[in-house]
């Protein structure tokens, strides 16, 4: 079985698809609380309620939730990060902005706004609702530390981030998330209060069959703080490979990228001003969590970050078989 990608193109094509794949699973997921708040809690199979009102507010609050998000979320991690737009006028980022300009130009996008963390470790992300809204955000340890090749596939990689729509991405994931936790409070406290219509929810599936659904949908709602995380996290695994990959496809230089990381993964010490909230949107985890250092099942599950390590194997895997 082959375990690296032949080129660029297959591993985009592959990453694309498992994002598909696991946010059907996060909607799925949401769907299946919602049914059963409805069917259990509702008494929707009953009669007593004509139309799946449940999963509709969950639906609907996590629409609002999104949408909210886009519009100001951008704002927020900017001023939690401590970001300082950057100055055309100021000549110590002028390299900075011919990159930004070059990448702009290969990846056919706007030119984003630019914003500098004064926090010494290696690190960048980027934010905005779309491409006509986007910042790239680099800190003063990632300009001091690379060198105009690596910086260039650093902000190649941010680019694309943004022409992927990943914050649109992750901007909805979050939504999801705060629906499903809401789901999950709300119903296990009607729980508590709600066992006469919950008894005659389960008698309508009938004996065994309904008792093992619902100890099913109880387990599901009592999970779902780790289950919604676990998808979030695999979404943002996802979106990073992705990153890597279009940004060898914009710089033709995918050992750039990977030189980049390992200077990035040898800084030991952890970007202070980027807060937990604003780790996904990191090239590298900025709290420098053993997790996303290690491979293996468990380790990948939990990890907001796919292993350097085996980034830097695949880009020097796509380098070697040509871009």
């Amino acid at each position: 079985m082959r375990t690296l990608p032949r080129n660029i193109l297959e591993q985009q094509t592959a990453n694309r698809r498992n994002t598909i794949l696991v946010m059907a699973a996060f909607v799925a997921f949401l769907g299946c609380l919602g049914m059963g708040f409805d069917f259990f809690l509702l008494g929707f199979a009953e009669g007593r309620s004509a139309l799946p009102l449940g999963t509709s507010l969950a639906l609907a609050i996590g629409s609002a939730g999104a949408i909210w998000s886009l519009e100001k979320g951008a704002t927020t991690v900017l001023l939690s990060s401590c970001a300082r737009p950057v100055a055309d006028s100021d000549p110590r980022y002028q390299q900075l902005r011919n990159i930004i300009e070059e990448m702009s130009i290969a990846s056919g996008l706007p030119r984003p706004q630019l914003y500098s963390i004064p926090d010494p470790d290696p690190n960048a992300f980027a934010t905005g609702k779309d491409p006509d809204h986007a910042c790239i955000v680099v800190t003063e340890g990632l300009l001091d530390r690379l060198t105009r090749e690596e910086l260039q596939a650093v902000v190649a990689h941010e680019m694309s981030h943004v022409r992927n729509y990943d914050t649109r991405v992750m901007t909805v994931v979050a939504a999801l998330i705060g629906t499903v936790m809401l789901l999950s409070e709300f119903g296990l406290r009607t729980m508590r209060f709600g066992g006469g219509r919950r008894r005659g929810g389960v008698s309508r599936l009938g004996g065994p069959v309904g008792a093992i659904v619902f100890a099913l949908w109880l387990l599901a709602l009592i999970l779902t703080p780790l289950i919604s995380q676990l998808l979030a996290l695999a979404v943002s695994r996802q979106r990073e490979y992705l990153a890597d990959a279009s940004a060898s496809e914009l710089t033709r230089n995918p050992g750039a990228l990977a030189s980049a990381l390992e200077k990035i993964d040898a800084a030991v010490e952890p970007t202070r001003l980027i807060k937990k909230g604003t780790s996904h949107l990191c090239i590298a985890d900025p709290l420098g969590r053993r997790v996303n250092s290690k491979e293996g099942f468990v380790a990948e599950l939990f990890s907001t970050h796919p292993p350097i390590g085996k980034r830097i194997v695949l880009l020097r895997a796509m380098a070697y078989h040509g871009v």
